[in-house]
């Protein structure tokens, strides 16, 4: 056994059940033989600035696919949600007046757990769809058996995602003088009228700069972080690395790597894993979780008090946020390290309707994220930001918001293959109310979409 893979000799949940145990084994260890898909200074400069966030000097913002799958892992859709996360961005960062650390759920989502192992249709029982990295979601025998070739093919469409985030990235695409054409093409309504007025108060401040001599070449690129459930554990240690600078162990596979809430028990196989690695790690908080969880969590995963080490999302439900939030947030400012807490806002509101769609609505998970605000408010804490699922196509998932999606709207376009997810026009009407619930709490006077900011810098201008 590999020296820091302690964790083999513990529980795990929620992993594939492989027929061919010797094909797994040389699965892994091709994976051990191919490049990095991130890098230890890029992880490093993420851990500081979710330490930023942790401290309330900066906003995180966490979006994208409940689950990827290979096929719709194109340039077109990657685009979408890159821009949504752009758009996104620029709306908190403006309406707050903070940096936005911005990461998709993007190069690594492809796999997740399920609360049964097996599903039944007209009285066949075949193992569940876990998302494309274990198997496949068409309902044969042959599709639904856990195939460990998937990781590879996980491993090579997380590599060529990452490619081309950075070309958008780095390449002139993310540039803030582009606001405007990165709402072209999308349905017009209320949503899209109010972020085109933002986007000319942002031109607006951009050609006072220009007027004033200011150098625009820091404006050109952004950084964008990949994140995902670091559910299949064989993957993760695969991708696991010594780097030769430090020594330290790094999860090359992504940037920033959350425990699920099925899978954050301190004394089994997840948490161990991610304790040897120096990412910057997350986990997921469901209502049933103690206050000697938070202290367990913290001694397993940050002993030290590392600054953006990490992260607690809360994933409560709308109804339960309040009662169940203020004793995890008292039992973390007890112990003094240092926490970075995220709303998720999603899982815990999960719904079906009388069609048999599993769907959101867009009022809840609002009332979940104001829940989340208040609650730090009340208790002197700072809430550090949003992780949400979310695509840039305009399709009919979750109920509400602007566009008034209904029941029978959801036959129109349900697309997600595992949990329904914000459309484009949804993620933005978040970004403004998560702004004007910043804004509140920083006691900004100005309303976000006609004021611009007194003093603009260069680095306020490049989204953080």
């Amino acid at each position: 056994m590999i020296p820091w893979e302690t964790w083999r000799g513990l529980p795990a949940r929620h992993q594939p059940q492989y027929l061919d145990a010797e094909r797994l084994r040389q699965v892994s260890e091709e994976l051990r033989q191919r490049p990095p898909l991130v890098f230890a200074g890029e992880v490093d400069d993420l851990k500081d600035q979710m330490g930023r966030a942790g401290r309330g000097e900066a906003l995180v913002l966490i979006g994208g696919d409940c689950a990827e799958t290979f096929a719709e892992s194109t340039a077109a859709r990657l685009r979408l949600k890159v821009q949504t996360l752009l758009q996104m961005a620029v709306v908190l960062t403006y309406g707050s007046s903070k940096p936005v650390v911005k990461i998709g759920r993007i190069a690594g989502q492809y796999a997740k757990p399920r609360s049964s192992p097996t599903e039944t249709h007209d009285g066949v029982t075949l193992p569940s769809y876990l998302g494309d990295a274990v198997n496949g979601f068409e309902f044969t025998p042959e599709a639904r058996q856990h195939d460990p070739g998937r990781l590879l093919e996980m491993y090579h469409m997380s590599a060529a995602s990452l490619n081309l985030i950075r070309a958008f990235t780095k390449g002139g695409y993310a540039d803030l003088r582009r606001v405007h054409e990165w709402n072209k093409g999308f349905t017009s309504n209320p949503v899209y009228a109010r972020y085109e007025d933002l986007a000319e108060e942002i031109n607006r401040a951009v050609r006072f700069m220009a007027a004033a001599g200011a150098d625009f070449n820091s404006l050109r690129e952004v950084d964008l972080f990949s994140a995902h459930e670091a559910l299949l554990l064989d993957y993760e240690a695969a991708m696991t690395r010594v780097d030769s600078r430090t020594g330290n162990l790094y999860d090359t596979s992504g940037h920033f790597l959350w425990i699920g809430e099925r899978t954050r028990a301190v004394d089994e196989a997840h948490v161990e894993m991610l304790s040897k690695v120096r990412n910057p790690i997350g986990v997921k908080l469901g209502p049933s979780t103690t206050k000697e969880d938070i202290k367990g969590l913290m001694d397993r995963l940050n002993p030290d008090g590392e600054p953006g080490r990490l992260t607690f999302m809360t994933r409560m439900g709308a109804q339960h946020i309040r009662q169940t939030l203020p004793p995890l947030i008292e039992a973390a400012q007890a112990d003094g390290r240092p926490v970075t807490w995220l709303s998720d806002p999603m899982h815990g509101n999960t719904i079906s309707t009388a069609h048999g769609y599993k769907t959101r609505d867009f009022d809840t998970i609002m009332r979940e994220v104001a829940g989340f605000f208040a609650v730090h408010e009340e208790m002197g804490s700072v809430p550090g930001g949003i992780h949400v699922e979310l695509t840039g196509d305009d399709v009919t998932e979750v109920i509400g918001g602007a566009e008034g999606i209904d029941d029978l709207a959801l036959l129109r376009r349900y697309e997600t293959l595992v949990d329904p997810r914000l459309n484009h026009q949804q993620s933005l009407e978040i970004a403004f109310q998560v702004a004007e619930l910043v804004r509140e709490r920083i006691g900004t006077e100005a309303p976000i979409e006609t004021e611009p900011p007194a003093l603009l810098g260069e680095a306020d201008l490049a989204l953080g």
